[in-house]
């Protein structure tokens, strides 16, 4: 990673009538580095990704990319873009797709190169309607790579994979990366962005709630999850010592702790009847539902 930016936004708003879709979004982000945005659904991340693309414009502040306007030809030209796309000509071959993109762009990247970079070898001769789900993703990834980008967009980009093919592309991301390209990732998926990104933004309505590194996003809570069967209610719960937060479904709890040995010991003495009881290091997802809960309430 360089110390160049390549991404400046200064309070950048959008609004769809009464719904604000971007409230005051200010960030930089590093050439060279891997950010994820996460976020529920509507809560703007989407929109954030299509205003630094170019695709759509913000209603005030301002937004640069290379110190361009977004979506110029020169930031055009400097990046790739792997989208939710559909209308894709089913009738033309994985090679004809990828030759007709590498014709867009000055200096693409080789043919070869491409395919074994989207693990799509041995389906050139392949029309585009006869492929599963997780080989049109594999080339709509070798279209966005072909002019060899400086900033990659990635907006969910294994939907439609399996496991296996998913940590294959992950693989894939990764390599690329390596070439100090800048990557901004749209994804619901927790796992996807701990593996990729440096960096993990999270949005709710319009604004960032965190802006960190994985393993500063994990470290906000503590050290530990706690989960049990219990009779005991979530709000006797949050009272017990080194409680963060309290989740419950059903009739299993779970807590986010940060003294688990001393939690246990009250939950004990609370229910004698306390089953199943599991003790485990805190994930990313434990943050990133404990932060999303945490803006909720302050909003109320």
């Amino acid at each position: 990673m360089n110390a160049e930016v390549a991404i400046k936004i200064d309070k950048a708003t959008k609004s769809y009538g009464d719904l604000v879709a971007l409230n005051q979004i200010s960030l930089s982000i590093a050439a060279g580095s891997t950010t994820a945005f996460l976020g529920p659904n509507g809560a703007g991340k989407t929109t954030l990704l299509q205003t630094i693309m170019g695709s759509i414009s913000i209603d005030s502040g301002h937004i640069s990319v290379f110190d361009h306007l977004p979506g110029s030809t020169g930031v055009r030209l400097r990046s790739g873009a792997m989208l939710q796309v559909t209308g894709v000509p089913a009738t033309l071959t994985v090679r004809e797709h990828v030759e007709l993109f590498r014709c867009y762009y000055l200096k693409p990247l080789n043919f070869q190169n491409l395919i074994h970079l989207a693990n799509l070898t041995g389906l050139e001769r392949r029309k585009y309607g006869t492929l599963s789900g997780g080989e049109k993703q594999r080339l709509h990834f070798a279209l966005a790579i072909a002019g060899d980008p400086e900033l990659l967009f990635l907006d969910e980009p294994t939907v439609a994979m399996d496991v296996e093919t998913r940590l294959s592309f992950w693989n894939q991301v990764s390599e690329f990366a390596k070439k100090d390209c800048t990557v901004l990732l749209n994804t619901h998926n927790l796992e996807e962005a701990e593996f990729l990104a440096d960096r993990i933004i999270l949005i709710d309505r319009g604004e960032i709630v965190v802006d960190a590194t994985p393993e500063n996003i994990r470290s906000i809570l503590g050290s530990s999850v706690v989960s049990a069967v219990t009779k005991i209610s979530a709000e006797k719960l949050k009272q017990l010592p080194g409680v963060l937060d309290v989740q419950v479904i059903a009739d299993r709890a779970k807590l986010i702790v940060s003294s688990p040995e001393e939690t246990v010991r009250a939950w004990l003495g609370l229910d004698s009847s306390l089953s199943r009881l599991e003790v485990k290091s805190a994930q990313l997802q434990d943050a990133y539902l404990h932060l999303l809960g945490q803006e909720t309430s302050r909003r109320k």
